[in-house]
């Protein structure tokens, strides 16, 4: 359902009240135009743990701007729907935004079942999208901007260090939609070529709870770590189930996923210690910029600020910073401008470090981090800047070809 701004700021912990006025003067001063913005992210469902944070950064991210005289002298008005985990309603919400709402922008989606639902429709009907999520690379559309951190940028420095750390056999768990399968097939590749073997990969839908059997499998198999590609709400059960069956003492384990959607906070650390991640942000990055955000963060959203573990409410807040910049540069909302002026290079100087728009593939440049979870939070091991997405770059290229509009499936050679 669509969350009104009141509805929004409820949500977050924030009094309607204590804004109204200040809105209401920067509509007089900014002018009777405003930008429309629109935000698809799962405000209920089984994906809410992802989706929450994702709506306080970019509800932040809008205000900031407002506050700062808007864009072009107007005034930004944020739109907010619900799809609650379902995809039917990702796609009448994106039709909503293009057709009824006419958005200057969609940032929207988690899954990668829900950007493809979206993407095709904001395409059809030239309304410009931002999906603002870790993936598995490969998507090829001028029209759709990827600001999330993808396998070459995350995975490729995961697996050595935890091989390097544990040992060399993995044992993968992953979600069986497109994106634990693709990504499944990098950790492959990035173990096989540092000397190791996976010994088993499987698979569970976003709705599987019991997963005892698979954690006899594993005992059988004695890998030296788990891989876990798991996504959601439900699959949050296998971390405690794996804790709760004595496994965390004897087999480490790393993750592409967790703490995306703040599931550290979830878990005991009994449950959740030691665990070995890879994010392009977490929010004990020790820069000027992340320490400045975080206050004004927490000065606006007070004791209802979220929790900004991995990634994706991060890399929502960056990605609607550089679209603001785009219309800036561009001094105009027109989609086809946008798009050029963000292909120029545009970058942000942000929280997580440097961010910059490739223009040959609208993926970024983007700084890696490696971390592990420490009492429900994360200890920063090593940083990566300025890591290219060079998977989606192997078979994408918008400059020589800018009609094209697929994902491609990356050939990882396994």
């Amino acid at each position: 359902m669509p969350l009104s701004r009141r509805q929004t700021l409820r949500t977050l912990g924030l009094g309607a009240a204590t804004l109204a006025a200040p809105a209401v003067m920067r509509h007089a001063a900014l002018g009777a135009d405003p930008i429309t913005v629109v935000g698809i992210h799962d405000a209920s469902g089984g994906l809410d743990i992802y989706g929450l944070p994702m709506i306080a950064c970019l509800s932040f991210a809008v205000d900031e701007v407002n506050a700062a005289g808007g864009l072009l002298g107007r005034e930004i008005k944020l739109i907010n729907y619900d799809p609650q985990s379902n995809i039917q309603l990702y796609t009448q919400f994106a039709t909503q935004a293009a057709t009824s709402d006419h958005a200057a922008v969609v940032h929207g989606g988690i899954t990668s079942a829900s950007r493809e639902a979206i993407r095709p429709i904001l395409r059809r009907y030239r309304t410009l999208y931002f999906y603002n999520t870790q993936y598995e690379g490969g998507v090829c559309d001028r029209n759709c901007f990827c600001t999330g951190s993808t396998p070459a940028q995350n995975v490729q420095k995961l697996v050595p260090y935890v091989m390097k750390k544990w040992g060399k056999k993995i044992y993968i768990l992953a979600a069986d939609y497109n994106y634990g399968q693709i990504t499944s097939k990098w950790v492959t590749k990035y173990c096989r070529e540092n000397g190791g073997e996976v010994v088993a990969a499987d698979f569970f839908p976003l709705n599987v709870t019991d997963f005892g059997a698979t954690i006899q499998k594993i005992q059988q198999a004695k890998p030296d770590m788990v891989m876990s590609v798991l996504v959601g709400g439900a699959h949050v059960s296998f971390y405690r189930q794996w804790a709760a069956a004595g496994m965390k003492k004897k087999i480490p384990m790393a993750s592409t996923t967790l703490g995306g959607g703040n599931e550290t906070l979830l878990l005991t650390p009994e449950e959740a210690d030691g665990i070995v991640v890879a994010y392009s942000y977490f929010q004990e990055v020790d820069n000027p910029a992340n320490k400045e955000f975080l206050q004004k963060f927490h000065a606006k959203l007070g004791d209802k600020a979220p929790y900004l573990g991995g990634e994706l409410a991060m890399r929502t807040y960056v990605g609607f910073h550089l679209w603001a910049e785009g219309v800036r540069r561009a001094k105009s909302t027109d989609r086809m401008k946008v798009i050029e002026a963000l292909e120029s290079g545009i970058a942000f100087d942000g929280p997580p470090g440097r961010t910059v728009i490739d223009g040959k593939t609208n993926h970024v440049s983007l700084d890696v981090y490696l971390a592990e979870v420490v009492n429900r939070g994360f200890k920063v091991l090593e940083h990566f800047p300025n890591q290219p997405p060079a998977d989606t770059a192997s078979v994408c290229d918008l400059k020589a070809h800018p009609n094209t509009d697929r994902q491609f499936v990356i050939d990882v050679k396994i």
